[in-house]
């Protein structure tokens, strides 16, 4: 969403910090991949729903990928629909669903963590188009000016209890 993400803020004196006005939404679906570090994403500025979900699916088959195909997903209710099953099956994509309230396991939300702090945490955006186009920006750059900060935060190396 466009809108005002403080970083830090403690001071004596009254800060006004600015703040664009108005709802607009800029959704992205992203899937990405656990080895090579490669980003497809989907976006829309309407809502996310099972039509968006099963286009990303479409773009991942597209990458003619010679080894099984395992998508991993949350448990959003427009994820776990009939439409996208049936269309995961069609693909021959495997959906594999993560426990529920367990984020850390999804390397996309790590993705998601590292472009806010990137492109959101203090910072103001004179409009929609700028602010889009910073989002966008930074998404492309995942296998180039941010590979080596990705490398870190992108591991499979989970914490077991």
């Amino acid at each position: 969403m466009l809108r005002a993400y403080l970083g830090f803020l403690w001071c004596f004196a009254r800060v006004f910090v600015r703040a664009p006005s108005g709802r607009q939404r800029f959704n992205v679906l992203g899937a990405l991949n656990a080895i090579t570090h490669q980003l497809i994403t989907v976006t829309n500025e309407q809502y996310i729903n099972s039509v968006s979900v099963g286009e990303l699916l479409q773009k991942i088959a597209a990458l003619d990928i010679k080894t099984p195909i395992t998508v991993i997903m949350d448990n959003a209710r427009y994820q776990r629909c009939r439409y996208v099953l049936d269309t995961a099956a069609s693909l021959n994509i495997d959906v594999l669903f993560l426990p529920p309230y367990s984020p850390n396991l999804n390397l996309i939300e790590r993705l998601w963590k590292f472009v806010k702090k990137q492109c959101l945490y203090n910072q103001y955006y004179e409009n929609f188009q700028i602010f889009k186009q910073s989002i966008t920006k930074c998404l492309s750059e995942t296998t180039g000016h941010h590979q080596s900060a990705l490398h870190t935060l992108l591991t499979l190396d989970f914490q077991t209890f």
